[in-house]
């Protein structure tokens, strides 16, 4: 029934993998591709199926894409490589008649900067493909979007205040580490913050804004306000919005290592000379630092992530809460990976479960929003993504 390729071979990736390999009713077919073939080899053994395929391609390299995609005939390319490569693997999808999912925005490699407005822009060109794109497909931004839309459908006549709160309770034992691809995760924290209020973009120094933010089975934990990509996609597509945020939690040590980064220079994207060679220094630390994909074995604690949210029903006022929390020790125990990387790669195999049963089928460029939430919820409670919901309460944001 469904003919899938996974680009991305790192923590997310061996997550969907694991997934994909599970729903073996929807997904006849599969194969993981990336860079570096021998990390492919290593999911499928560690899956345990020998049907699994494998490949290389280089995914900045549009003519490789094509040239993979045309042999294999995948109906879907699931895209878990770094977020440079979005345009790259969306143009190759529109020359090979590929449809298209990933679990995070497009942003350049020489700024950290990133928006919508580049992967947008091929909306017209998929349309006409009759092919469907569907962008932001893991938990945030992902379930974030579908968690607004639910509550949008069932629950409120009006969405007036968003606030995406996401908590990372876990301890993985390292002095520092990330828990995604470094280079990512430290360029999205060291921008500026940014939310939406009454029309308008707000922007605030790197992490300025903080609260303690109580999150359900784990406590009140200082969480930091800083700027997410569905964010710009949730107010355009619920106009009654009046202020979206989103924010994270940052124990202190974290902070304090990422501070002298920072100072350093370490954080730095542009190219230095180093012994008559160019190097970027935030390269050279995603290459020093722990892999995010060895954090797992030791991982104790959860993450907790939701959405807060008031507005009107009925002509009156009404608050809910909407959220999942997902153990790192059961995620490793089920995939290998700890559970930041489960509660992405869990996401985006659903969003392609959604497509082959023919739940999200709609040509063009769409935001996960868009879609019909309520058997994508239905499915995060049977892949291992629970959700609970609390209505009347103090949001506390």
């Amino acid at each position: 029934m469904g003919k899938v390729l996974i680009i991305g071979a790192g923590g997310v990736g061996t997550v969907v993998a694991h997934k994909v390999a599970q729903n073996a009713d929807v997904f006849t077919d599969i194969m993981i591709a990336s860079r570096t073939k021998s990390k492919c080899d290593d999911i499928v053994k560690a899956i345990g199926n020998p049907a699994i395929k494998t490949a290389r391609v280089d995914a900045d390299n549009v003519d490789e894409l094509v040239a993979l995609f045309n042999d294999f005939k995948p109906e879907m390319v699931i895209n878990v490589a770094l977020p440079y490569q979005d345009l790259t693997i969306m143009e190759a999808c529109l020359q090979a008649g590929v449809n298209y999912l990933d679990t995070a925005n497009y942003e350049p490699k020489d700024k950290a900067h990133f928006e919508y407005s580049w992967q947008w822009a091929y909306h017209d060109r998929f349309k006409e493909a009759g092919l469907t794109a569907i962008l932001g497909c893991g938990f945030d931004p992902g379930v974030s979007g579908i968690f607004t839309a639910y509550a949008a459908k069932h629950y409120f006549d009006e969405i007036h205040y968003l606030d995406i709160v996401d908590c990372n309770a876990g301890d993985h034992h390292k002095a520092f580490a990330t828990n995604f691809n470094p280079e990512i995760n430290i360029r999205e924290i060291t921008q500026k913050g940014r939310y939406y209020e009454n029309g308008e973009w707000v922007e605030t120094g790197s992490l300025e804004i903080h609260q303690p933010i109580t999150y359900p089975n784990i406590g009140p934990k200082e969480s930091y306000l800083l700027y997410h990509e569905e964010l710009e996609s949730l107010v355009k597509h619920y106009p009654t919005i009046k202020r979206a945020r989103f924010w994270m939690t940052f124990g202190q040590e974290y902070l304090t290592h990422l501070r002298v980064i920072q100072n350093i220079g370490m954080a730095r994207i542009d190219e230095i000379d180093y012994n008559g060679q160019k190097i970027v220094p935030i390269q050279f630390l995603k290459a020093v630092l722990p892999n995010p994909q060895d954090l797992g074995e030791n991982y104790t604690g959860e993450t907790s992530i939701g959405c807060r949210i008031q507005g009107i029903k009925d002509g009156k006022e009404r608050t809910y809460y909407v959220y999942n929390n997902c153990s790192h020790e059961a995620a490793y125990k089920e995939t290998g990976m700890q559970g930041v990387s489960y509660t992405t790669g869990v996401p985006a195999m659903i969003g392609a479960l959604m497509f082959f049963k023919g739940e999200w089928k709609r040509a063009g460029v769409n935001n996960v929003e868009e879609f019909n939430p309520d058997p994508f919820m239905e499915q995060l409670n049977k892949q291992g993504l629970p959700w609970h919901e609390e209505f009347d309460l103090n949001l506390e944001v």
